[in-house]
C-alpha cells in the first residue's frame, strides 16, 4: 500500500511536469548529477507516503484523502514564492471567470450590508438595469431562499449562472410599503475594466481597473470615444489611471502599452533557461496620435500595471507621476491538471522593462512623486507594504529592494494631488524640468508663460 501510494504520487509529479515541458520544450542529458538528484527525489515521495499512510490511519479523526493532497500540492507550491499556488476545481473556474471578464448574469454591483445584499449599481443595458433594479435596493430572497446568513461570494454565485436561465429577487426599496419581487433573465454579462470621462473639458481621463481579456478592448472604445467628445484639435492628451490596479493578463498589458506606442520592444520575460526568453514589441499605430500621456501609479499598482508604466516611461512615452509601484515583477502560468483538478498557478518567469531593468522587490519610481493628504483616521492603512515584504518572494536586485508606498486614492476628484498635477501638466501649468540625474519635477512655469497657455 505503501509502495503504491509513492507511485500515484510520482505519476502525478510527473504529469505536471510534462505538462510544463509540453508548453516549454527542453532537452535534458541525464547526467550522474542527474541520476543522484533523481534517486533523491524517489526517498523523499517514499517519505511522503509514508507521512500522508500515518495520517490517514493515525489521525483523530478519518481524514479526507482528496483534501490531504490537495493540502500537499498546496504547501509545495505555496512554499516557492508568494504567487505561485494550487486552484481547486472552483477556484480554477472563479480565475477564468474573472480573466475572461465575462459571465452568465444580472448586471449589477452588489455589497453586503447588515447580512443583506445592497445594490451599488446596475451595470448598463443589463437585465438589472433593464427590470428597473436601483441603487440602494436590499436584495432579501433568492429564488425564495433568504440571504441572510450566506456571505457575499455565495449570493454573488447564486445570481450568477447559465445564459437564458431565470432567478427571481425579493427586493427591498426605500419609499415602498411592501417588497419588490422581479423575476429576470440571465444574460451574458462584460465587466467592465475600462471607465472614461472628461477631464477640464479637454483632457480625456481613463480608469483601468483590471487587465483581463476586455481590457484592450475598452480602452481602444474610450480614446475614441473621448476623441470624438472633446474633438482632437481642443484635445490636450490623455491621463491613464493604474492606480491600486492589482494586474491581471499579460497578453494585456502588452496590446494596452502598444496603444500608446509606435515601436520599440514593450516588455521581455526570461524563465530559469536562456532560451525561454521572450521578447513582445510594439506596432505601428498610436491610438492617441502623439497626444501627451500621463499615467498615474502608486503603491497598489502592479504587475500588469507596472509593465505598462514601465514600456511608457522607458520609451519616454509618457510621463509617471504618483508613487512608487508595487513591485511584482514575475510572471505566473496557468497549468490545468486536467477535469476537475483544478489548475496550478506556477511563477515560471521574470519580466523587465524595455532598458533592461527588473522591477522585482522594487517597483517602478514614477518620474513626478506626489503624495496625497491622508486623513488622520486613514494613516495607519494607506501605505502597500510592496514585494519585498511578502514572506518568501523571489529576491530582486541586491541592496536595491523597496518596501511600501502610499496607495491612498482620495474619493473626490477634487482633493486628488496627483490628477491635478496631472490637468496641470497637460494644460502648460507646470512643465517637466530634466535633472542632470535624469530625475524628472515639476516646475511651475512664469505668469506670463502662464497666460499664454491659457489662450
Amino acid at each position: 500500500m505503501m509502495r503504491k501510494t509513492s507511485i500515484i504520487l510520482l505519476s502525478a509529479a510527473t504529469g505536471a511536469a510534462l505538462t510544463l515541458f509540453v508548453t516549454q520544450p527542453r532537452s535534458v542529458l541525464m547526467g550522474s548529477t542527474a541520476r543522484a538528484a533523481t534517486s533523491d527525489t524517489y526517498r523523499q515521495l517514499n517519505l511522503f507516503g509514508d507521512v500522508f499512510e500515518r495520517v490517514r490511519s493515525d489521525y483523530v479523526e478519518k481524514p479526507d484523502d482528496s483534501k490531504l493532497v490537495e493540502s500537499a500540492i498546496s504547501g509545495m507550491l505555496t512554499g516557492l514564492d508568494p504567487h505561485s499556488s494550487y486552484m481547486d476545481a472552483k477556484s480554477f473556474k472563479d480565475m477564468q471567470v474573472q480573466t475572461r471578464g465575462e459571465f452568465g448574469g444580472l448586471g449589477i454591483e452588489v455589497t453586503m450590508e447588515d447580512g443583506l445584499i445592497k445594490v451599488v449599481s446596475p451595470i448598463d443595458d443589463t437585465p438589472a438595469s433593464k427590470a428597473g433594479i436601483q441603487a440602494n435596493d436590499i436584495i432579501t430572497n433568492l429564488d425564495d431562499e433568504a440571504v441572510q446568513g450566506l456571505t457575499l461570494n455565495q449570493a454573488v454565485d447564486k445570481m450568477r449562472g447559465p445564459v437564458n436561465t431565470k432567478i427571481k429577487l425579493k427586493i427591498i426599496r426605500k419609499g415602498q410599503d411592501n417588497p419588490i419581487e422581479v423575476t429576470l433573465t440571465r444574460d451574458n454579462i462584460r465587466v467592465r475594466s475600462v471607465r472614461a470621462r472628461v477631464e477640464s473639458d479637454d483632457i480625456g481621463y481613463i480608469r483601468i481597473t483590471t487587465f483581463n481579456e476586455q481590457t484592450t478592448e475598452g480602452l481602444k472604445r474610450e480614446i475614441a470615444s473621448l476623441t470624438k467628445q472633446i474633438g482632437e484639435d481642443k484635445l490636450k492628451g490623455f491621463i491613464l489611471d493604474l492606480r491600486n490596479n492589482p494586474g491581471g493578463l499579460l497578453e494585456e498589458a502588452v496590446t494596452v502599452s502598444d496603444a500608446f506606442l509606435e515601436r520599440g520592444e514593450i516588455v521581455s520575460t526570461r524563465g530559469r533557461n536562456a532560451e525561454e526568453t521572450q521578447r513582445r514589441v510594439a506596432h505601428s499605430g498610436d491610438l492617441t496620435k502623439g497626444k501627451k500621456v500621463i499615467v498615474l501609479i502608486n503603491g497598489g499598482s502592479a504587475s500588469a500595471s507596472e509593465i505598462v508604466a514601465g514600456a511608457l516611461q522607458d520609451h519616454k512615452r509618457a510621463t509617471l507621476i504618483g508613487t512608487r509601484s508595487f513591485g511584482k515583477g514575475s510572471v505566473q502560468t496557468i497549468i490545468p491538471l486536467g477535469s476537475g483538478n483544478g489548475a496550478l498557478r506556477l511563477t515560471t518567469a521574470r519580466y523587465f522593462t524595455p532598458s533592461g531593468k527588473s522591477i522585482q522587490a522594487k517597483g517602478i519610481t514614477p518620474d513626478i512623486e506626489v503624495l496625497q493628504d491622508v486623513p488622520d483616521e486613514l494613516k495607519s492603512r494607506t501605505d502597500t507594504k510592496g514585494e519585498a515584504s511578502l514572506r518568501g518572494h523571489l529576491k530582486g536586485d541586491a541592496g536595491k529592494e523597496q518596501t511600501g508606498s502610499q496607495s491612498y486614492v482620495p474619493p473626490d476628484a477634487k482633493d486628488d494631488k496627483a490628477l491635478k498635477m496631472a490637468d496641470d501638466l497637460l494644460h502648460g501649468v507646470k512643465v517637466n524640468a530634466q535633472a542632470p540625474t535624469g530625475d524628472k519635477a515639476a516646475i511651475d512655469k512664469p505668469a506670463a508663460d502662464k497666460d499664454k497657455a491659457a489662450n
